[in-house]
């Protein structure tokens, strides 16, 4: 399975202009959820430009990761949805994001690092052409301080090995196949994850930044890599923008300057942003002007699918409640529950009492429900909700009390009175705001 060279090529223009100081940018969606992949399909379609979807390695990985679903079998999925819109996967460059030992970190550097590279080269296989190379995290028996950042050396050497090991997978696919992009670094938060507490990060220093580059050069370097090096087009850095339960902290021109100006006077590439979800539409511009070009999503978007199957929720029971003969759903009812038979995803990032752990399992902005929508139960409720919403659509009135964006828009004849593009509408408020803060034409608006 190969990519086809004109999405990774756009992708990688793209970035080279942003170097050049040009302010456009690219979004990655870093999601599973369907309905999340099937609107970014909308909003590249409307906009005629590339789709970036990305998976972590504990998401996705050979023995099927939180999803159950290895590299190939995420891509041929993403291609499946893609084929039932009637719309060309072609647009589509699949990336990985967080790859390395970071899954198996409690075991001995051995163990960890050889299944990282099974990793990173059963994606490489797959047709994911951006790899972010992320090899920061302590295994079992490495030296030093516990409590501090494992030494550059170390994670650079481990980081170009897994490269090399991806130089080695494309050399397998068929001539022509588009060759990786790679991007180096990390930033604070663990992979998948978000703040615990609520301290403002602190935005890289530039000087630690070069440090990174420095020592990943050398790296590659010393195992022939040079030409590899050439297609590393970013670094993640930590802009200072981040998000906990509750707060959001926005990203400030003054956090970015330094890093914005050592990017332009000696970076070839830009920088990859993480956990960009909930900020404006003005600091999202900001940040690609500042060389942020890569702004990574995904718990914002699920939030917004989860309150847009809230309120069909809402309007189901307003609707077909009382009626005879009608099953509701029980949509959230069956989340809850849900949650509550295996708390593993949610119960070392939500604290309070019982009152306050209700309330965050369903409206924390960490979104830990988005990794409860494909329990059965919870599925079955949701096509039981979207079945009653489809043979009974909602009036108008109910429409503009739960959903008035979606109402306005449905009275413009922009979308049907159906759920499933409801809930499209609703979550592509969202991924439209990063199209227009990447810079990307959107013939919708």
């Amino acid at each position: 399975m190969t990519q086809p060279a004109s999405a990774t090529h756009d992708l990688a223009a793209r970035l080279e202009q942003n170097s050049c100081g040009d302010p456009v940018g690219v979004y990655s969606i870093c999601s599973a959820n369907r309905f999340v992949l099937e609107a970014g399909i909308l909003q590249a379609l409307r906009d005629d430009c590339v789709l970036l979807i990305e998976s972590t390695s504990n998401q996705v990985n050979q023995f099927g990761g939180y999803t159950g679903q290895t590299p190939a079998q995420f891509v041929a999925s993403v291609k499946e949805i893609a084929a039932a819109m009637n719309i060309s996967a072609e647009r589509i460059v699949f990336g990985g994001d967080h790859l390395g030992p970071h899954v198996w970190r409690k075991e001995g550097a051995l163990s960890a690092c050889e299944k990282a590279g099974d990793l990173v080269r059963a994606c490489v296989l797959a047709g994911y052409t951006k790899i972010h190379l992320d090899a920061s995290m302590r295994l079992a028996g490495d030296p030093g301080d516990p409590t501090q950042p494992l030494g550059e050396e170390i994670v650079s050497s481990r980081a170009a090995e897994m490269c090399r090991i991806a130089e080695d997978a494309h050399a397998e696919l068929p001539p022509g196949s588009p060759a990786p992009l790679y991007v180096i670094g990390t930033e604070v938060p663990i992979p998948g994850g978000e703040l615990l507490h609520s301290a403002e990060p602190k935005p890289s220093r530039p000087a630690d930044v070069a440090c990174t580059i420095e020592a990943a050069q050398q790296a590659f370097k010393t195992r022939g890599l040079e030409t590899a090096w050439k297609r590393v087009i970013a670094v993640v850095v930590q802009p200072g923008v981040e998000f906990s339960g509750e707060k959001v902290f926005p990203y400030t021109p003054e956090n970015g300057r330094a890093l914005s100006r050592f990017a332009e006077e000696n970076w070839h590439g830009v920088y990859e942003a993480h956990s960009t979800d909930y900020q404006t539409p003005q600091a999202l511009r900001t940040m690609v002007s500042d060389h942020f070009a890569i702004l990574k999503v995904g718990p914002a978007l699920t939030f917004t699918f989860r309150e847009a199957v809230f309120a069909l929720a809402a309007m189901e029971e307003e609707w077909l409640g009382d009626r005879g003969g009608i099953t509701l759903s029980r949509i959230r009812e069956s989340l809850e529950e849900a949650m509550l038979e295996n708390p593993e995803h949610w119960k070392d990032y939500y604290r309070g009492d019982d009152s306050q752990l209700r309330f965050a399992r369903k409206y924390s902005l960490s979104d830990r429900c988005r990794y409860y929508w494909p329990q059965p139960k919870v599925e079955a409720a949701l096509r039981r909700l979207l079945a009653n919403l489809t043979l009974h659509p909602v009036p108008l009135s109910l429409l503009s009390q739960y959903l008035p964006n979606q109402y306005t828009a449905l009275c413009d004849g922009v979308i049907s009175n159906q759920p499933t593009g409801l809930i499209h509408s609703k979550i592509l408020e969202v991924i439209n705001q990063y199209a227009q803060a990447c810079g990307m034409r959107n013939r919708s608006q």
